[in-house]
């Protein structure tokens, strides 16, 4: 071999390089997204999440593949999904609610981000909310810390009221914490609370059908498994004429009285953000656990007509929104 072939071979192999570095790099990393409910009940909210990521360059189907598992409120589902994304070793595993739960017991190794969930540290998945330590991290809502401000809600616009009810389903992430605060909250404002217990979608209907004569108003936890089966609610309360407040604005958009709590689409748009640091090789252990900014009360004033419910005009004038 002359020196210029020698040099001819030497130009062709380094012009073949990077076509070799692109094959090896082409696979695009995986996110496992578990979805705790439906996508009637969460399309929108992975859809807020979807659009974020594309924003920070990580477009689906081009370098970057999002595969959906929707539970609708079944634990035992989630853990199939869950046990599925580890056995595929996804990147990284985006949830909420109890899903978070289930996917931390699945793996210890997998990324973890949770977009809206309960209180990471009371729980043990994170050491703190600066440092979390572990695979987890993401956004957390707290909801037990809202329960008295919702409680204070129903009582403005239903006076008179002196029994109220929750549903509540037994295996959600939140479900002691929350609990245990309606009722400190009630007993305060000298409400009784009772506790309606569900374990399954099975377990709503027979729930429901002790409201009737038993309730002055009703007050819904918010987690995976009511959301996917709000439509069955929101006929019940509508029929027995009971006013309820619900921690999603949906349950309002669908007809419910009205809601307290964080921007869902908000939450899950930031954790976004999380996927991007850690597919660009940050560590959930370093990366701080946030909290919500925005906050929403809505109002359905249709639903209050419907309930025989006047609405205070400085009650309506603090509202996020207002539906008539």
């Amino acid at each position: 071999m002359n020196r210029r072939q020698f040099v001819t071979l030497i130009g062709s192999v380094a012009a073949s390089w990077p076509l070799v570095v692109r094959a090896q790099t082409a696979k695009s990393p995986v996110i496992g997204f578990l979805v705790p409910g439906s996508q009637a009940s969460h399309g929108a909210w992975v859809a807020a999440f979807a659009k974020r990521l594309s924003e920070f360059g990580w477009t689906e189907g081009r370098n970057v593949v999002i595969e959906y598992r929707w539970a609708a409120g079944d634990n035992d589902r989630m853990a199939e999904f869950a046990a599925e994304f580890v056995q595929r070793k996804v990147d990284v595993i985006v949830s909420s609610a109890n899903g978070v739960n289930i996917a931390s017991r699945a793996t210890r190794s997998i990324p973890i981000v949770f977009a809206a969930f309960n209180d990471p540290v009371a729980t043990g998945l994170a050491k703190s909310l600066s440092q979390p330590g572990g695979n987890v991290t993401g956004l957390t809502v707290q909801p037990s810390d809202l329960a008295s401000k919702r409680i204070e809600l129903l009582r403005e616009i239903v006076p008179q009221m002196r029994r109220l009810s929750a549903l509540a389903n037994v295996a959600g992430s939140g479900f002691q914490r929350e609990t245990a605060t309606i009722r400190t909250a009630a007993a305060a404002l000298n409400i009784e609370a009772d506790i309606l217990e569900l374990r399954t979608a099975e377990d709503i209907a027979p729930a429901l059908a002790r409201l009737k004569g038993r309730a002055d108003a009703l007050y819904v936890l918010s987690e995976p498994l009511v959301n996917s089966n709000k439509a069955q609610i929101l006929q019940a309360v509508t029929q027995e004429r009971i006013p309820t407040i619900f921690g999603f604005r949906e349950f309002v958009d669908a007809g419910g009285l009205m809601s307290y709590g964080a921007n869902f689409p908000d939450l899950f748009s930031r954790a976004a953000e999380f996927v991007d640091k850690i597919l660009r090789g940050a560590r959930p252990a370093d990366i701080p656990v946030q909290q919500p900014v925005k906050f929403d009360l809505i109002v359905n004033l249709k639903a209050a007509k419907a309930l025989g419910l006047k609405i205070p005009e400085s009650f309506l004038l603090r509202a996020d929104e207002v539906i008539e």
